[in-house]
């Protein structure tokens, strides 16, 4: 899904690091095209809903069916362009999140895939986590639109179906995991005040515990941001996500709730850059 990590260079527990990640929803499917002007009050909060939706829909209800696009506009470019460029990762972060990504292509590619695992983290479905960052990585314009909307779309009913309480904790002697992973990214559109990036990743979503009506399971998905420049560093204006490429299932045998839960403690996450 969304909804941050851990870095051979940083580390947050927050976000994909010592423990978590993962977040996303039912929306306006056209609403993603191209980089967002300056918004009136109604289409913002219209927007706003449409991303909250998607984004948590996402994560709760993740279908294992491939998606719509063709494979091959899912792949995106060769090989040879999506080949690491060598660049450092960014040395910076805010709450937790990577932050300060240069002003390029390279830049925009990395900010996707940061935001990317923020967003996906379990910290969305905490309230004061939640709304950290989401304003560390919408662009101010639309932040401060969005938290209501996610406040009810991450309701009371909503929590409990994941098994979680309404705060967003899971039940003693159980993990709740919500992981981005991303796998590569590609430019769509770019120049120097926006750009659009598509991010491929592997997602987790589920409870760990031994009652648990919920098992962690992964999910295959793209996720497109609408990035414009401003405050020095990339920032979301709007996002969408199809299912897949998916690969074939593997024949590795499915871990106990325990070693699942186990990992995701001891594996920290990264600090992506293209």
């Amino acid at each position: 899904m969304n909804p941050g990590d851990e870095r051979g260079y940083d580390t947050d527990e927050r976000y994909g690091g010592a423990g978590q990640t993962r977040t996303r929803l039912p929306g306006d499917e056209d609403a993603y095209d191209t980089a967002r002007r300056s918004m009136r009050p109604s289409r913002s909060l219209i927007t706003v809903v449409g991303v909250v939706v998607l984004l948590i829909a996402a994560i709760a209800f993740a279908n294992q069916g491939g998606s719509q696009d063709s494979p091959s506009d899912a792949r995106g470019p060769a090989a040879s362009e999506t080949a690491p460029t060598g660049t450092d990762p960014v040395d910076t972060t805010t709450a937790g999140i990577p932050t300060g990504h240069p002003r390029t292509k390279q830049g925009a590619e990395s900010a996707a895939a940061n935001y990317a695992v923020a967003l996906g983290s379990a910290g969305m479905f905490d309230k004061g986590e939640r709304r950290t960052i989401v304003s560390t990585v919408f662009a101010p314009s639309v932040s401060s639109s969005l938290h209501d909307p996610m406040d009810k779309a991450y309701s009371p009913a909503f929590l409990e179906k994941l098994g979680l309480s309404t705060d967003g904790t899971a039940p003693e002697g159980h993990t709740f995991i919500s992981r981005t992973v991303p796998l590569g990214s590609k430019t769509i559109k770019f120049d120097e005040n926006k750009a659009k990036v598509s991010v491929w990743y592997l997602g987790l979503i589920g409870m760990s515990g031994q009652s648990s009506n919920d098992p962690v399971r992964s999910t295959w998905k793209t996720w497109t941001f609408d990035l414009v420049w401003t405050d020095d560093d990339w920032r979301v204006l709007k996002n969408a996500q199809t299912d897949g490429p998916a690969p074939v299932p593997g024949d590795v045998p499915a871990a106990t709730a325990e070693e699942i839960a186990d990992a995701v403690e001891e594996f920290g996450g990264f600090t992506y850059a293209r």
